[in-house]
């Protein structure tokens, strides 16, 4: 076997190092003497392959394969064994069809629903987006075949998104946007990295040295390759300068002649060549396919895809438990074509040749009745069709309406303009619940949406895009064969405006400004106390837990927090714990509470068990721009354990050792309330032999006064009374240590 180094490289010509840093066509990598060549596929929900030579980029027609559940869905799991298993059911898959190297998985945030990509992304918070996504990685690559993991970075709307900037401050992207991306390059070691098309603050990704070099490489210490996502290259040269190593699909011949002349004009050093094509052959050589490969079960593969989309699957509404249905004895009426030509997957890089769809139509049990209720392809109510389903309805003892978004409505390359259903599905959900008093809705889309009807309907079932077994896995959840544990990964406004990002979302085709900073998702939701329809975390089981004994305990370098989860129903089932914490010690503008845990548990009936956290001083930090560091402050805490950011069971304060004790220089300029709040002895001691505590203490000691005397810096204390002198004998005490 070809031992591949940097002497390796050096053999090769400078025409073979520059084919190696360009594709040889759209899916494949160059081939030089003793390395094949390798192939990418999409691959985030399924293998898509294309299908044949003519059909490049593999949209019309790619081989068949099991299409998996979006990664909106996998994500309510909360399940990270799950994630790891379908990791390396892909990956298996992926080997099958000579595929070195998976496209995905996409792990930027659901910063606003309208973004038309979000039905491929995982979460809104990116602890959820990092754990969820190294599990997925770690899976993949442990069938043989590496990852390439995308879109690198701050990708968050499709519109002009060759060109646009996110403009974006230092740390709400290192606290939300980058944050996801380091948890999995530093735990799954994935083969590639694929840089996104947009510029960030107005620098494209593929020649962001600071972010491709200084931050990847430099500080997370990424070893695998940088590949551009197909088309974002803007000038080869200046991106190989910045750390970028292959840009896909290229330009073919045209690419390699710039890449020489640039080396032979001196415009590109021939040392970032070598550098470039070195990691491009390594990943040719470690995720290399074997000759021969073992075929793909594609029965299985679905059967897998129904326990993945049934497991994940989440119950936002369940009044008076009116799920699970109760079989054989009710009649059920099934409305909506989408249980007839379900909405299960989305356009672009995630559409595949499914192998085997099963319909909720074709799924149904047998003492259901079916009426399509309206069109999907017009907006407007059919009467004709409308008076079926009331029909119907009316004799029928249940009515499960599916409701949703048609094929192609959720693509790769759109936006949308705003996030309600058809007018149609919503008028006929709003007549059905008006003389129905048992009505279920399931929801088949991409990203939130909103729900004008949910006070009037008992239950609602979201299962996302959830893959070909989509009528096999509903109504396992909705007759009880599978009680459902998902958990809402983002959080659904009760309108598309309460998103604080909605005012800057596409507002300017040229640049994508996030004035909303960290406050995204929960963390404005909850932060404003503003009404949602349904919250991020939220989820309902066919039983009931109990939350009981929380400890929380600082350890030399974390803090371990354990408690008590009680399955009190009848039925077995799983539970999400979410672990908040609330910080109140740093002076800095900070959600109301920020998820720093989460683990799953599957407990029998009258079963309890204790859940163990640890959490490290990432846990209570935030990034510090001004010192380009995180920082974790020593103070009070509070410790939340809960159901979802807005069921919190059990709380307990914590008074945080581990980190760092604020030490406020003070200056002329510093308040009262810094002084009072320092740690420094010498401060402490200055204050009082300078007489400068005596002669404020009278003013703090009035409760008329004392906010408006710490909220005064000291060179304005003469406003107050306080001699100069004393204040001058302060400050030279201090400085004199």
């Amino acid at each position: 076997m070809t031992t591949i180094d940097i002497h390796f490289v050096q053999g090769l010509t400078l025409a073979e190092r520059a084919a190696l840093v360009t594709g040889a066509d759209f899916w494949y990598t160059a081939q030089v003497p003793g390395v094949e060549r390798v192939m990418f596929a999409d691959g985030p929900a399924g293998i898509r392959k294309p299908n044949n030579a003519q059909d490049t980029m593999g949209l019309t027609e790619s081989e068949p394969a099991v299409a998996f559940p979006s990664a909106a869905l996998l994500a309510s799991s909360f399940d990270e064994d799950l994630l790891h298993r379908y990791g390396q059911q892909l990956g298996a898959a992926a080997a099958a069809k000579q595929v070195s190297v998976l496209l995905g998985p996409e792990v930027n945030l659901k910063r606003n629903p309208l973004a038309g990509r979000n039905f491929e992304y995982l979460s809104e918070d990116p602890l959820v987006t990092g754990r969820l996504g190294t599990a997925f990685v770690k899976g993949v690559q442990s069938a043989g075949v590496g990852i390439a993991l995308k879109h690198f970075a701050v990708t968050n709307r499709e519109s002009h998104r060759y060109t646009v900037s996110s403009n974006v401050d230092e740390r709400a992207l290192r606290e939300l946007y980058l944050a996801q991306f380091e948890k999995i390059v530093k735990t799954a070691r994935p083969a590639a990295i694929m840089c996104a098309y947009n510029r960030l603050n107005g620098v494209p990704m593929s020649e962001n040295q600071r972010l491709l070099t200084g931050i990847l490489r430099d500080e997370w210490g990424f070893t695998g390759m940088v590949m551009s996502d197909w088309g974002a290259v803007v000038d080869h040269v200046a991106a190989l300068k910045a750390g970028l190593d292959l840009e896909m699909p290229g330009k073919g011949a045209q690419s390699v002649a710039e890449i020489v002349q640039a080396v032979k004009a001196g415009r590109l050093d021939e040392m970032a060549l070598n550098r470039a094509a070195l990691r491009v052959l390594q990943v040719m050589h470690d995720w290399a396919r074997p000759a021969q490969t073992p075929t793909v079960d594609f029965a299985a593969k679905h059967q897998f895809a129904r326990e993945l989309a049934a497991q994940s699957m989440v119950l936002l509404q369940n009044w008076d438990e009116e799920l699970p249905l109760d079989q054989p004895a009710e009649s059920i009426a099934v409305i909506g074509e989408l249980a007839a030509h379900p909405h299960f997957m989305g356009r672009g890089s995630s559409q595949v040749n499914p192998t085997h769809v099963v319909t909720p139509l074709a799924a149904m049990p047998k003492q259901a009745t079916y009426a399509q209720g309206y069109r999907l392809d017009q907006t407007t109510a059919d009467p004709t069709l409308v008076d079926e389903a009331v029909a119907l309805a009316k004799r029928s003892d249940h009515v499960v309406i599916f409701a949703g978004y048609p094929d192609g409505y959720e693509s790769e390359g759109l936006d949308h303009d705003d996030i309600n259903l058809p007018d149609n599905q919503n008028e006929l959900i709003a007549q059905l619940a008006a003389i129905h008093n048992h009505v279920t809705v399931v929801l088949q889309n991409g990203a939130a949406i909103t729900m004008p009807w949910a006070g009037d309907v008992t239950a609602i079932l979201e299962s996302y895009l959830a893959g070909e077994a989509v009528g096999e896995a509903t109504w396992d959840v909705l007759t009880g064969a599978v009680n459902p544990s998902g958990k809402l990964a983002e959080s659904f406004p009760v309108y598309l405006g309460d998103n604080p990002a909605t005012l800057f979302f596409n507002a300017d085709a040229e640049k994508e400004d996030y004035r909303e900073g960290i406050f995204v998702g929960y963390r404005y939701y909850d932060t404003k106390e503003l009404e949602v329809r349904f919250p991020f975390g939220h989820g309902m089981s066919y039983t009931d837990f109990a939350y009981d004994d929380l400890q929380v305990e600082e350890l030399a370098d974390t803090v371990k927090v354990t408690a008590t989860v009680k399955n009190i129903g009848d039925r077995a089932g799983k539970e999400v714990v979410q672990l908040y914490v609330v910080n109140e010690a740093s002076r800095v503008a900070m959600p109301a509470h920020e998820l720093r845990g989460f683990e799953k548990v599957s407990l029998a009936p009258g079963e309890a068990t204790t859940v163990t956290f640890e959490l490290d001083r990432r846990a209570f930090s935030w990034y510090n721009a001004a010192n380009e560091q995180w920082q974790a402050d020593n103070g009070h805490y509070e410790i939340q354990v809960g159901s979802s950011s807005r069921d919190i069971r059990l709380q307990a304060p914590l008074e945080l050792t581990l980190g760092q004790t604020r030490q406020p220089v003070i200056t002329a300029d510093s308040y009262l309330d810094d002084i009072e709040a320092s740690a420094d002895p010498v401060v402490q001691i200055a204050f009082e032999q300078s007489g400068l505590k005596a002669a404020v203490q009278p003013l703090l000691d009035n409760p008329a006064m004392v906010k408006i005397m710490e909220n005064l810096p000291l060179r304005v204390l003469v406003t107050a009374g306080v001699d100069d002198a004393i204040v001058q004998k302060f400050l030279n005490l201090v400085l004199c240590g």
